[in-house]
């Protein structure tokens, strides 16, 4: 079976007007272009097509989620607040989150394009799926849109295939630069879900994302989070991955996994400062993968949230779903040299103690 692909060109009308990158133009600040605008995914669509890749991949069509489908997380006054404002000529879902006219529905078809995905590799018409959607979703909590999210994409796709396809466990790995709060959230005092957040300590949001915060009740030990030290590289990664998010899947034993899939962990990302290359996202897939194929089926859905670099991004998604698809194409990354020569890819001590602390938390999953 092949990789399936979810796309739309109404993901890259989504208007998130001319901030100079996170902040509003104003007399001291000179307009400019948001940090989340198309073209990081188009370019990275553009890539695909280039590359040859697309003819490979089994294109999945989108779907508006339904209001009632949005309200399985959202509260119903969030879900008013934004069609409203949607319907007029947008507005600020909250503070770094602007919003054009149209985005509402724009927003339903990212969240529907998730839920696609999710329904092709549970029916089993592809093995693996990539859904490359706009606006992203991991920060977007039940009743603020925040982060440039303003629906929780993965978590409504999560919800809906535990009701409606009666699927159990699932996992989420959430490699983006910045902690996925919204996911943490909605999952918090649950057990069926375990939540995984690799990402950049003390980013974004501040104060979120910490080793502590495990979940509560019935979820006590089933959220994750690993807070890595800024200039971290593809060695405290894979370090990650082999001590903390293989042994958590492998003792969670999910029925499907999930990847909130970011790239501005990337070098060169200009909102975050960590050093992960082309090559270090294809070995996290390459692992995932193999812990997919060992603990169901195969089943992995990746939904795509961040990534600022234009230059860099496609390059990172390139190959994550040459990894997906087995297919390796004739395209090189031309940043791997000027990275490969880089101080302190490999890992470091500091790093370390904070993947063997967050490996201590790995135990009380049950």
């Amino acid at each position: 079976m092949a990789t399936g692909f979810v796309w739309h060109e109404l993901y890259m009308w989504h208007n998130t007007w001319n901030w100079a990158q996170v902040f509003p133009p104003s007399l001291t600040v000179q307009p400019g272009e948001h940090a989340e605008n198309p073209e990081t995914k188009r370019r990275l669509r553009n890539l695909i097509e280039v590359s040859g890749l697309l003819d490979h991949l089994t294109q999945i069509k989108p779907r508006h989620a339904t209001e009632d489908e949005l309200a399985r997380f959202h509260g119903r006054a969030h879900i008013e607040r934004i069609k409203t404002l949607s319907a007029e000529n947008g507005g600020d879902a909250s503070a770094l989150t602007p919003f054009g006219r149209g985005s509402f529905e724009i927003a339903q078809l990212a969240a529907g394009g998730v839920m696609a995905a999710f329904d092709a590799v549970i029916e089993g018409r592809v093995k693996n799926a990539y859904a490359l959607v706009r606006p992203p979703g991991h920060h977007a909590t039940a009743d603020v849109g925040m982060g440039f999210c303003l629906f929780g994409n993965a978590v409504i796709a999560i919800m809906r295939a535990q009701l409606v396809h009666k699927v159990g466990r699932i996992a989420t790995v959430d490699w983006d630069v910045h902690h996925g709060n919204g996911t943490q959230s909605a999952f918090y005092g649950r057990n069926d879900v375990l939540t995984i957040s690799l990402h950049q300590d003390n980013l974004f949001p501040a104060q979120s994302g910490g080793l502590a915060e495990t979940g509560e009740g019935k979820g006590a030990g089933f959220n994750l989070n690993i807070p890595l030290p800024p200039g971290s590289g593809d060695g405290a990664y894979v370090a990650a991955f082999e001590q903390v998010v293989i042994p958590a899947l492998t003792r969670f034993k999910p029925e499907l996994i999930v990847v909130p899939s970011g790239f501005d962990a990337s070098g060169v990302d200009p909102l975050g400062r960590m050093m992960v290359t082309s090559e270090g996202y294809r070995a996290m897939t390459r692992m995932l993968m193999k812990a997919a194929a060992d603990l169901c089926g195969g089943r992995l859905v990746m939904s795509h949230e961040g990534g600022y670099s234009q230059t860099y991004v496609p390059y990172c998604g390139l190959a994550v779903l040459e990894e997906m698809t087995g297919i390796k194409t004739h395209v090189t990354d031309p940043w791997a040299p000027l990275m490969a020569n880089w101080g302190g890819q490999a890992l470091q001590p500091h790093q370390q103690a904070v993947i063997a602390a967050a490996a201590q938390l790995v135990k009380s999953i049950t």
